[in-house]
């Protein structure tokens, strides 16, 4: 499996970026996909999932209401749209992906538990 991620760069207070994460090589099965994110000296976080086989959504307080994410029809490419960017959201954003043996609230505080990861990309929110 590979997760390619993209999107990420400099933007200001209110932006609206969209990051996007194609990925490749799944098995036949149900994953959870999605986006954590790491700011400097804090631990690595789970910003949102798609559920692969229903599309359900998760989102983590911090970003409810603000991000949208969602998958193409192929369900080859993760989208995290991002509005109202605060300069709390500046962070190396990472795709990542596993097995849906739960539902995706479990994953957002178990990074450890995602069986693949792509490479981050920064965001950097400026004011």
């Amino acid at each position: 499996v590979q997760l390619q991620a993209s999107g990420g760069g400099l933007v200001q207070v209110g932006g609206s970026p969209r990051l996007s994460c194609a990925a490749s090589g799944f098995t036949a099965g149900d994953y959870i996909i999605g986006w954590f994110r790491q700011a400097p000296g804090k631990e690595r976080e789970g910003v949102s999932f798609i559920k692969s086989s229903d599309g359900s959504t998760y989102y983590a307080d911090s970003v409810k209401g603000r991000f949208t994410i969602s998958s193409d029809n192929a369900k080859t490419t993760v989208f995290l749209q991002m509005n109202s960017l605060k300069p709390e959201d500046t962070a190396v954003y990472y795709c990542a992906a596993a097995r849906a043996y739960y539902p995706g609230s479990y994953y957002f505080e178990r990074p450890n538990r995602m069986n693949y990861w792509g490479k981050g990309t920064l965001v950097t929110v400026s004011s």
